[in-house]
């Protein structure tokens, strides 16, 4: 399974999709996929939605981002944490441990499901995003949780 978030309009959303896997068209989506689609369009509608019940199977993955994976899973509505201490929670000190969580995190096959928009670079900025929009997305994304990073704080020079 792979969660595929909206492009500009349904047709690129469909491309992308079909792509994706391979298929020739587009069809309709089993149940089970039919109910998550819903959830994810409920959140996005800014539907405070608990993804954590989703069954996801990460067997096919290194057990290092099986492990990551899981513990984003738990990071809470409107809650974030950092690539650092993110890797430190793994037992990664060192700041290779957070260039892996990021690369990790970019390949991330179920976004939102797997909350990797809650992650964010050093000093709490904003950092990347690999769905579509990138780091806009991100931020609106977000922002549905309550979470505003404000980027229009002066700075001291030099900082």
């Amino acid at each position: 399974m792979a969660v595929q978030l909206p492009a500009r309009d349904r047709a690129a959303t469909e491309r992308r999709l079909i792509a994706r896997c391979g298929s020739t068209a587009a069809s309709a989506p089993p149940p089970e996929i039919a109910a998550l689609i819903a959830d994810i369009t409920r959140y996005l509608a800014g539907e405070r939605v608990d993804f954590s019940a989703v069954a996801v199977d990460l067997s096919g993955l290194d057990p290092f981002r099986r492990q990551l994976y899981d513990t984003m899973r738990a990071l809470p509505w409107g809650t974030t944490t950092t690539y650092g201490a993110l890797a430190r929670t793994l037992g990664l000190e060192s700041w290779e441990g957070a260039r892996d969580v990021g690369e990790a995190m970019g390949r991330n096959p179920v976004p939102i499901v797997i909350p990797c928009h809650r992650v964010l670079a050093a000093g709490h900025k904003l950092g990347g995003f690999s769905a579509p929009g990138g780091a806009a997305t991100k931020a609106k994304l977000l922002a549905l949780e309550g979470v505003h990073l404000d980027r229009s704080a002066p700075r001291l020079p030099g900082l």
